[in-house]
């Protein structure tokens, strides 16, 4: 089969969160099984130049912004074993930063077109174009719309995955005639709630629907997950289905990671893992000591669940856990993670933005790591901590339900809580501090967390599995 992935981000060109990881492991998992999956992504200022320089142009065109003609550059490269193609256009693309421009609608419109435009100049038809996020819903828009009965466009099916629902692409009705050029009697293709919301012109347009979870596929029927696209989503539940993402193991791998102060395996991971702790406590200037180190590495909002953790801190301090927490974002949980920095200098840790060394570090060398999400779509940071021996303690909500099973049960290997509650998660917390104390029983618990399969092994299987059941061939 061919496919032709469709992202704003893919590692290791252009990164901001969980999208540009998969993007970046995927297709090469696919490839491995025999198939041909190509990635296309635009041409970003903030590529490193050790990367751009590896790109070969292929050629320029014009793409259609509405009334517009905009220059299109095609570049290519191998990387990894997959062929990457990057839109170029500086006015669009040429900028410090990825998201959070006045034109982001005109810009992910004139990348959506120019995916499909590309086409008629590479020697590659897709079976199968997979978009991903509201950036490039309107991929199959416009192919329903334009070029499905187009030489050259015939057949090729359309699957939309959501990377998460709350971010939508929502505009003024006026987008579609100024920007996107889609003739007005399809304008309800794009219409919800007396606006453009471009995600659901891709849950109208696509052949299926796919979310990073199999949770997060029936969670996202609810009002409480689906910011409004509910109403919409149980109409298309027929499109719908869930796939755990997976994690590429060979770049993380305590075995052979050169950011991790020591290498360890599942099979024998006590020194290495002490003396990961060891130099993280004395990296970040924490007491040296037995009692457990709690690592956290998120964006600092407040779906991510830290209202809970500011809301029993410091009864956790008081209880005996040290901190390691690395992140940024929302201004009220920066304020507050230094604040306890400063009053516990010696049990907390806070660095603000994100180095991925010291992250790595965190991942390597805390006993337990912490993610009390509202919403989760997928997660990878529980899965990164589990591949270095990190016992997560997380909610059960979208792929922390579906990753982590709790030690209360068969095949344990983290520690869950239901409710939204803070003291659900003190509890959670409490009873892993309990295990923890149990040095023989905490091993044993350390080495299955660390034969978890989270590899994209599995997972790429079953996104086989639904290629194959959009082109027919069960």
């Amino acid at each position: 089969m061919n496919i032709l992935y469709a992202a704003s981000e893919a590692m290791p060109f252009a990164a901001s969160g969980g999208l540009a990881d998969v993007a970046g492991s995927l297709p090469a998992a696919i490839n491995r099984k025999g198939h041909d999956c190509r990635v296309v992504i635009p041409l970003y200022k903030n590529i490193k130049p050790e990367l751009r320089s590896s790109l070969t142009p292929l050629t320029s065109i014009t793409v259609d912004v509405s009334w517009r003609k905009q220059y299109c550059g095609i570049l290519t490269t191998i990387y990894n074993g997959v062929v990457y193609y990057f839109i170029d256009n500086e006015y669009y693309f040429g900028r410090d930063g990825m998201y959070g421009f006045y034109d982001d609608c005109e810009r992910f419109t004139f990348f959506s077109r120019s995916v499909l435009e590309m086409l008629r100049y590479i020697d590659f038809k897709p079976d199968i174009i997979h978009a991903n996020d509201w950036q490039t819903s309107l991929v199959s828009v416009y192919y329903q719309v334009l070029y499905k009965y187009q030489q050259g466009f015939e057949n090729i099916k359309n699957l939309f995955t959501i990377h998460n629902i709350q971010y939508q692409g929502k505009y003024g009705v006026e987008v579609v005639n100024e920007v996107m050029g889609i003739p007005m009697y399809h304008t309800d293709l794009l219409m919800y709630d007396d606006c453009i919301n471009m995600m659901k012109g891709a849950f109208e347009a696509a052949d299926r629907i796919s979310t990073v979870s199999p949770s997060y596929a029936w969670e996202i029927l609810d009002p409480w997950y689906a910011y409004g696209l509910d109403r919409i989503l149980i109409n298309k539940q027929y499109k719908l289905s869930g796939i755990l993402n997976g994690i590429d193991t060979t770049v993380y791998d305590p075995e052979t990671d050169p950011l991790i102060p020591a290498n360890f395996s599942a099979s024998a991971p006590v020194k290495g893992k002490k003396a990961c702790k060891d130099k993280l406590l004395a990296d970040l200037g924490l007491q040296e000591g037995n009692e457990p180190v709690v690592g956290i590495v998120s964006r600092f909002v407040g779906h991510k669940g830290l209202d809970l953790v500011k809301y029993i801190f410091e009864e956790m301090v008081d209880r005996g856990f040290k901190f390691a927490i690395i992140g940024s974002g929302e201004k009220i949980f920066e304020d507050f993670f230094r604040e306890m920095s400063l009053r516990y200098p010696d049990k907390v840790s806070v660095t603000i933005g994100f180095v991925p060394e010291i992250a790595r570090k965190i991942y390597a060398g805390s006993d337990m790591f912490l993610m009390p999400s509202q919403n989760e779509p997928c997660g990878l940071a529980q899965m990164i901590a589990m591949r270095y021996g990190t016992v997560p303690i997380v909610r059960e909500t979208g792929g922390l339900r579906d990753s982590v099973k709790d030690c209360g049960g068969e095949n344990g290997n983290g520690f869950t809580f239901k409710t939204y509650n803070a003291h659900d998660m003190l509890n959670a917390c409490l009873r892993a501090q309990e295990l923890y104390k149990d040095t023989k029983s905490w091993r044993k618990l350390v080495k299955n967390v660390m034969k978890c399969d989270f590899s994209w092994d599995t997972s790429s299987e079953k996104y086989i599995d639904l290629y194959k059941e959009l082109l027919g061939n069960r």
